[in-house]
This record gives structure tokens, C-alpha cells and sequence, in this order.
């Protein structure tokens, strides 16, 4: 885990080029994205990581797989009726 480049503690929080960073949730634990400053955890892509799972799973995440939908089924006679047209 690498450490916040230019963080500075304040009364707000802990703050990177002007912008107030929030901890990091319990289901970001193993995202590659975490950074630590001073003891706590912090997340580079996302300044309030909670918000981020507040509406199910975080885009930023690394350590989540999203299943792939399989293709749509293909009719085999539309199918080849599109092959011999030459589509």
C-alpha cells in the first residue's frame, strides 16, 4: 500500500490538493486504489468512499469481478436468412 503524496492533517480531515478525504469503508479493504496517511486508510480515486457504496457496488473498486452477461440468443433462422442476404 503506497502512502498520500502532498496530504496534510487539518481540522477537517485529512486534506490532498484542497480537497478533505473521508476514510475508507470496510468494503474497500483489498482495493488497490488504498492509500494510507498517518495509520488511517484513504482512497486516491474517490474522496468519500461510503457514497460510493451507498448504491450497491464502488466503480472504482479493483478487488470486485463483475459478471458478464452471456450474449442474446440467436434465432438460427433469422440467422440465415441474414447469411444468404450477405449481411
Amino acid at each position: 500500500m503506497a502512502n498520500l503524496e502532498n496530504a496534510t492533517k487539518t481540522a477537517e480531515g485529512v486534506t490532498v490538493n484542497g480537497i478533505v478525504l473521508s476514510p475508507v469503508v470496510e468494503q474497500c479493504e483489498g482495493c488497490n486504489r488504498l492509500r494510507e496517511f498517518e495509520g488511517e486508510k484513504f482512497c486516491s480515486s474517490y474522496a468519500f468512499p461510503a457514497k460510493k457504496w451507498m448504491g450497491g457496488n464502488c466503480n472504482f473498486a479493483t478487488h470486485i469481478k463483475v459478471a458478464v452477461a452471456k450474449g442474446a440468443k440467436v434465432n438460427p433462422l433469422k440467422a440465415s436468412k441474414r447469411a444468404a442476404k450477405g449481411k
